[in-house]
């Protein structure tokens, strides 16, 4: 069992030590134990840090291209790598890294394949009563929408297994916690959550300005999510209400009309045909959303097929080699850079888009 521990990191110099402090070395029922960070566009010395931690796997991005980037390449990496469960924690040190053993242990033991660490938000003191507030509606919501039962459906501290990654295709660009919980509902992986206590703060968080920005984005990443996986749901209600309503109308109308009192409620007569005419909208859009999740589906078993051949064992072993190679010529080009600059006077990695 090959466990690979993924931390995000923009500009986590100060922190990400803190968060190596208590990674475990070895977990109970797993053979290999990786930690890797993905360089979100650094400007700082996290990658030096990193380094000098003993960290060998390391995903850099010329800019800062998001969490939700950042995950999908990380796993991507992992996954190349031989990883059979991949861990998601935060470069802040917000999570408690001496905990990534239980919440791999569901995976280990075959009780789950996405396990999410519960902060049990209400206990946590830097978080206003309005934050611990939306935090249970904004889960809720995720609940409600994905059919499962996670407390804390924001929390980026989770494990997945490779199965569940294979089957998993991350489109939002904001955050993956709401979309993947969704999709983990819809295709029927088995999601569990085990609680932590989360360490104090140690700076604001860089995904969003102030909590209705956040409130903002989760919104429509939810939305976003629903509407692909569920819009059947949403078009067989668009069409089963305005339906009813029209029959009531109509039927209504049929009464006053053969009572020889027809005259009097051509308004009625209107609204019903209106409301019909939604009603047979509907029906042709949820023909359609499903003729779309059909094909959907069918593209995504293909996809799953060609993920478990690039993440063959053959196909790893191919392309680590390619990857050694890229590596240190990328090594060699960066040491190169920073002779010029010591004698330029310049700073910066000139070769790798940043300045």
């Amino acid at each position: 069992m090959h466990v690979f521990v993924q931390i995000p990191c923009l500009n986590e110099a100060g922190t990400l030590p803190l968060v190596m402090e208590r990674m475990p070395k070895r977990i109970p029922g797993v053979d290999e134990l990786d930690v890797m960070i993905i360089d979100d566009g650094c400007t700082d010395d996290t990658v030096a840090v990193a380094r000098r931690l003993g960290i060998r796997h390391i995903v850099r991005h010329n800019g800062t291209m998001g969490l939700a980037r950042a995950f999908r390449d990380g796993v991507d990496y992992a996954l190349k790598h031989g990883a059979d469960i991949v861990v998601n924690t935060d470069g802040d040190n917000q999570y408690p890294s001496e905990r990534i053993g239980d919440l791999v242990r569901p995976i280990i033991e075959g009780r789950a394949d996405i396990v999410v660490g519960d902060r049990q938000t209400a206990t946590i003191k830097e978080f206003s009563p309005f934050k611990r507030l939306m935090q249970r509606f904004g889960s809720w919501v995720v609940n409600r929408a994905a059919g499962t039962h996670i407390p804390d459906a924001a929390s980026g501290f989770r494990a997945y297994s490779k199965r569940s990654l294979l089957q998993l295709n991350i489109l939002t660009e904001f955050s993956y916690c709401m979309e993947t919980i969704i999709q983990a509902g819809y295709k029927r992986i088995a999601i569990t959550s085990v609680p932590i206590v989360t360490n104090p703060k140690t700076r604001r968080s860089r995904l969003f300005h102030n909590i209705f920005e956040h409130m903002g984005k989760s919104a429509g990443a939810i939305i976003r999510s629903f509407l692909m996986f569920r819009a059947h749901s949403v078009f067989t209600w668009s069409a089963a209400v305005p339906g009813i309503a029209a029959a009531v109308i109509f039927i209504r109308y049929l009464l006053f009309y053969f009572a020889g009192q027809g005259h009097g409620h051509t308004q009625s007569l209107l609204l019903g045909v209106m409301l019909f005419i939604w009603m047979v909208v509907s029906l042709l859009l949820l023909i359609v959303s499903e003729v779309m999740r059909a094909q959907r589906r069918l593209q995504e078993d293909e996809l799953e097929r060609i993920k478990e051949i690039e993440y063959s064992p053959a196909s790893r072993g191919l392309w680590q080699h390619v990857t050694t190679v890229r590596d240190a010529a990328h090594d060699a080009a960066h040491d190169a850079a920073d002779v010029v600059a010591e004698r330029t006077g310049e700073t910066g990695e000139t070769a790798w888009g940043t300045k």
